[in-house]
C-alpha cells in the first residue's frame, strides 16, 4: 500500500493585481493558515518523502510557513495541473522508488480532481463527502493506494482516510461572508 497526500495551497493575496497569477504569494489569512496546517500534517504522523511541489509562488510560500521539515522538489508541470498531469508526474518522479509516502503540494481544481478520480463509488465515506464538496485553499487530504508500485497509479485505487481544512482546526479560518 502507498500513501498519497495532497496539499492545496493557502490562500492568495490579490492585493498587486499587475503581478502574474505565477508570482501571487499568500495573504494573512494563508499564512495563519498554512502554518496552521503545517503543524497538522507534521503532527498526523506519515513521514512525507518525497514532496513534490509546483513552482508558483503561493505553493512555495504555504511550504514555507508550513515548514514540513521535507526539501520539496518543484516540478513546473505541477503548475495549475490537471488530475492527469499530477498522477503523471508522481508516477515519473517515483518511478521504482520503495518510498511509502509522497506528498504533492499545488492547486485546484487538478488537487480535488485527483481525489474525485482515484476515489471509487464504493469507497466513498463522509470525509469524501466533505472534501468532494469543496478542496478549499490549504486542505490537507491522504488517500491511501491499494497498489505495491507508484508505477500503478491511476483511478479507482484508493481510500480518502484524512481531510482536514484550516477551518476544522481553527473556526476563525472558515469561510469569509
Amino acid at each position: 500500500m502507498k500513501i498519497l497526500g495532497l496539499l492545496r495551497h493557502a490562500k492568495s493575496d490579490w492585493d498587486d493585481i499587475a503581478k502574474r497569477d505565477f508570482d501571487r504569494g499568500l495573504n494573512d489569512r494563508g499564512r495563519r493558515g498554512g502554518a496552521l496546517i503545517g503543524k497538522h500534517i507534521r503532527d498526523h504522523g506519515v513521514k512525507w518523502q518525497p514532496l513534490i511541489a509546483s513552482p508558483a509562488e503561493r505553493v512555495k510560500r504555504t511550504l514555507d510557513v508550513a515548514q514540513l521539515g521535507v526539501e520539496p522538489v518543484f516540478d513546473e508541470k505541477l503548475y495549475l495541473a490537471s488530475a492527469a498531469t499530477i498522477l503523471d508526474t508522481v508516477s515519473a518522479h517515483m518511478g521504482t522508488s520503495g518510498a511509502d509516502a509522497v506528498l504533492v503540494a499545488g492547486h485546484n481544481p487538478g488537487l480535488h480532481e485527483v481525489l474525485m478520480e482515484l476515489v471509487p463509488p464504493h469507497r466513498e465515506n463522509d470525509l469524501f463527502d466533505t472534501a468532494a464538496t469543496k478542496f478549499p485553499t490549504a486542505a490537507f487530504a491522504t488517500i491511501e493506494c491499494k497498489i505495491d508500485s507508484w508505477a500503478h497509479l491511476r483511478g479507482g485505487v484508493g481510500t480518502l482516510t484524512h481531510f482536514a481544512r484550516p477551518r476544522d482546526l481553527d473556526p476563525e479560518l472558515g469561510p469569509e461572508y
